[in-house]
């Protein structure tokens, strides 16, 4: 039986976040989501032809998203990560809370991180084309980057989303309505409040135990979505592939190695 190493954990986990986020991301341009003709408008496209041109763009998601569980590349996770900005940027930029910005960090925060893991952003021409390396090795100065990465990628999702819940977002409470509250905005406004501390609390420092708490709040939460409910779980990838590379990142580093991200720490040792 194939045993991976923590290292091996935390790449894997990112591959698949970044294909879950991708191909629920194209599921939704197959499926035409009517809001998608707000960020087709930001670039003069019409409502007619944004409807023809939304499948397009699910489809070529979705086979981004396949290709990093076959035969990742880095030159198609740094695609992701300029595409999930852009995608992640519409959003303010046509008329919604920016809230709906951070929110989405993880989509591109998941094959940012991944491709430090896979040297970075400071390599030879050629190997962003080649297939990246699965049997990778994490060293100190690598899993500290790593780490603060994900910790501002954490924070910033679980702000978005709590900053999201507490100013009531209308499908967030028709979440809520949807699953029995009775007072489905203040219901939100709780959640929110939980969020934006649990955001706080892991960029101070990422606690093993609170950490997997988070992790199953994120993953269970995302299932009550009154619509498309699959799908939209599905895109949320990027949000459990930071908490859950994380998660893996905390147990990998030594005692004493988190503290805060400008403590030094060459003189620790990592396993």
């Amino acid at each position: 039986m194939l045993r991976l190493t923590t290292d091996q954990k935390i790449y894997f986990t990112l591959r698949l976040a970044v294909a879950m986020c991708f191909i629920g991301h194209g599921a939704f341009g197959i499926i035409t989501k009517p809001i998608w003709c707000n960020y087709f408008a930001l670039v003069g496209i019409g409502q007619d032809a944004a409807y023809r041109l939304m499948p397009v763009v699910g489809v070529v998601d979705i086979l981004m998203g396949i290709s990093m569980l076959i035969y990742p590349v880095r030159a198609v996770a740094g695609w992701l990560v300029i595409w999930g900005v852009v995608t992640a940027s519409m959003r303010p930029l046509s008329g919604e809370p920016f809230a709906e910005f951070i929110e989405r960090a993880g989509n591109f925060g998941v094959p940012f991180v991944l491709l430090l893991l896979q040297g970075g952003f400071k390599i030879p021409v050629k190997q962003w084309f080649s297939r990246m390396d699965d049997n990778v090795v994490i060293n100190a100065s690598t899993l500290k980057t790593v780490i603060n990465c994900l910790r501002v990628f954490a924070f910033l999702l679980l702000l978005g989303h709590g900053c999201l819940n507490f100013i009531e977002k209308a499908s967030l409470v028709n979440q809520y309505n949807s699953i029995g509250f009775h007072d489905p905005g203040k219901t939100a406004q709780i959640v929110g409040v939980f969020e934006i501390i649990a955001a706080f609390s892991l960029l101070i420092r990422p606690f093993k135990n609170l950490l997997l708490v988070f992790i199953i709040w994120k993953i269970t939460s995302e299932m009550f979505y009154p619509h498309y409910e699959m799908f939209e779980w599905i895109e949320r990838g990027g949000s459990y592939g930071v908490l859950l590379a994380l998660w893996f990142a905390v147990k990998k580093a030594p005692s004493g190695f988190i503290v805060f991200p400008w403590k030094n720490i060459n003189k620790l040792r990592v396993s």
